[in-house]
């Protein structure tokens, strides 16, 4: 008699189990949040990557209902913030807003010093948006697109130079995969920044460089420098006009830079769909994707997963750039 109950009640107790299994989860994140969360940007105050952070915050914290409070933690090209943020609480109060740079380039580049690994200790969130960088030359050369650039550096002996904000850039990096697919040589002349770089273009000091749109558009607009290509596979719509790269004989060279949000891996899957779902909706709305055409990003939601294959994928595309390099920021 004994032993028959306990046949009848064992199945009852394992699925009583299973379901609180599945009910205890949702619970436990059912007042998420309840006080501020604090979003970290790894880049200085007034950097695109802070105020485009700053556009999706607002909007965030009220759909939320809580905060978001802007963490600026800039330095070794967004390593350190990313860093921190790898190695926070994973309870859905800390985020990340970054560029592709510390998730893609950076364990290549700082194999020894990185301190944190992307895929295994990030939670990818949502891509927010892409910006091509921009072929630059100077508005005095002589050339009206990249064949003509080609045919000039080639007629002068591969003797010009070209300039970025620093190795393992990815103006440097950009440049150096150009280079290669169409057989010529420019010397490489680093900057502290592209202000400096876009200074010594329209100066003659250098006679090329990859860019952000923000410092060379307005530039073009003088008629200080020229524009001869976007680095996007399709063409830009912050710039119309614009052609791309792969249409003037480079097919599949694409450069972009992405911003993104992401948390400390182990973030909560509830948490994870939530900020999602809340993210892909701001970043459709009419008043973000004004404030991220300021900035020439075009909007580009994703899921988590499509997220981390694009970190996948471009890191294994621009790991063969920096090995043929053998470029170590250690």
């Amino acid at each position: 008699m004994t032993q028959t109950r306990k046949l009848r009640v064992g199945p009852l107790l394992r699925g009583l189990c299973l379901a609180l299994a599945a009910v205890l989860p949702a619970a436990a994140h059912a007042d998420w949040p309840d006080h501020p969360i604090h979003m970290v940007v790894p880049f200085p105050p007034g950097s695109s990557p802070d105020i485009l952070a700053r556009t999706i915050s607002e909007p965030l914290s009220q759909a939320l209902g809580q905060p978001i409070v802007i963490d600026n933690k800039p330095g070794a090209g967004g390593n350190i913030g990313t860093r921190i943020v790898s190695q926070a609480k994973p309870d859905g109060y800390t985020l990340l807003y970054t560029i592709n740079g510390p998730l893609v380039t950076a364990p290549t580049l700082y194999k020894k010093t990185l301190g944190y690994d992307p895929i295994n200790d990030l939670a990818p969130i949502s891509l927010v948006g892409t910006s091509p960088n921009v072929l630059v030359v100077p508005g005095s050369l002589k050339v009206d697109n990249v064949q003509d650039f080609v045919k000039l550096v080639k007629g002068r002996g591969n003797s010009l130079n070209y300039g970025s904000v620093g190795p393992g850039s990815s103006a440097h990096l950009a440049m150096e995969m150009f280079k290669e697919r169409a057989g010529v040589d420019l010397a490489h002349i680093p900057y502290s920044g592209f202000p400096q770089v876009i200074t010594a273009i329209i100066g003659g000091d250098v006679q090329a460089g990859f860019m952000v749109p923000a410092i060379a558009v307005p530039q073009a607009r003088d008629g200080k420098v020229k524009l001869l290509a976007v680095t996007s596979l399709q063409p830009s719509e912050a710039l119309p006009g614009v052609p791309t790269m792969a249409s003037q004989g480079y097919p599949d060279f694409e450069a972009i830079s992405w911003n993104a949000v992401l948390a400390p891996a182990g973030t909560p899957t509830p948490i994870v769909e939530r900020l999602n779902s809340e993210l892909a909706r701001i970043i459709n709305s009419d008043a973000v994707r004004k404030q991220l055409a300021l900035q020439y990003f075009t909007p580009a939601p994703s899921t988590p997963e499509a997220l981390t294959a694009r970190i996948k994928n471009e890191k294994a595309r621009w790991d063969q750039v920096i090995e043929k390099l053998n470029l170590s920021l250690d």
